[in-house]
């Protein structure tokens, strides 16, 4: 079972690349996300999820652990293949799909090819109480790309970073209010993060108000 490969980028495709590994060539489709980060002749290094079928053998590759960990729990949600679950990885980022888990965002993930109104629903429900993360410890050893600046690394650690909610009922009254307000769900969710984050002994009426300022900062 191949779970890491490490060589030159041969081919970008669509949905795939090829990476010469001591001159052979293994085709790994991988979200845009992904492959938008490779540089065609470059070295790159991906963990890797096979994929075993009566009549194939299909290899998918991943830029760090926290999305190949997102893609074998969404394709455990019913309706939600491989090419999907790229699909999805495509246009949101695991820390976005955090988010949107937590949020109960089901639009978010409609943006995705192949995610229609009906299964989005059926992802938020059924990944509600998930947390999908890795261990601090895994991050040296994620995929290293070539010319990556620094902005780009900082971005990229910081999209495996995700908040731990000691009291979701608070969260999700807080949440609520800002809802009621007029903030979209999935905005209001982060500002309240951002703020339990700030200050995770404050009450109802100092987290709203937490959370107002994180929406007037950005204005």
């Amino acid at each position: 079972m191949i779970a890491k490969l490490r060589g030159k980028i041969d081919t970008i495709g669509e949905d795939f690349c090829i990476i010469d590994v001591n001159g052979v060539g293994y085709q790994v489709f991988a979200s845009a996300k992904t492959l938008g980060r490779l540089v065609l002749g470059g070295d790159a290094s991906m963990a890797i999820e096979t994929v075993v079928r009566e009549d194939s053998i299909t290899l998918f590759g991943f830029g760090d652990a926290w999305e190949k960990e997102w893609f074998t729990t969404l394709t455990k949600v019913q309706g939600v293949g491989a090419k999907v679950c790229l699909a999805i990885l495509s246009v949101l980022s695991p820390k976005q799909l955090s988010q949107a888990i937590a949020a109960q965002d089901k639009t978010m993930f409609t943006r995705a090819n192949g995610v229609g109104p009906k299964l989005a629903a059926r992802i938020v429900t059924e990944l509600k109480d998930k947390i999908v993360t890795i261990p601090v410890g895994e991050f040296a050893k994620e995929m290293d790309y070539q010319g990556m600046s620094s902005d780009e690394q900082v971005n990229s650690y910081e999209d495996k970073l995700t908040a731990r909610v000691e009291d979701p009922t608070l969260m999700e009254d807080a949440i609520s209010a800002l809802v009621n307000l007029g903030y979209q769900r999935l905005e209001a969710y982060r500002a309240v993060n951002q703020a339990m984050a700030q200050e995770p002994d404050a009450d109802m009426s100092s987290l709203i108000k937490l959370a107002l300022k994180e929406f007037i900062r950005k204005d």
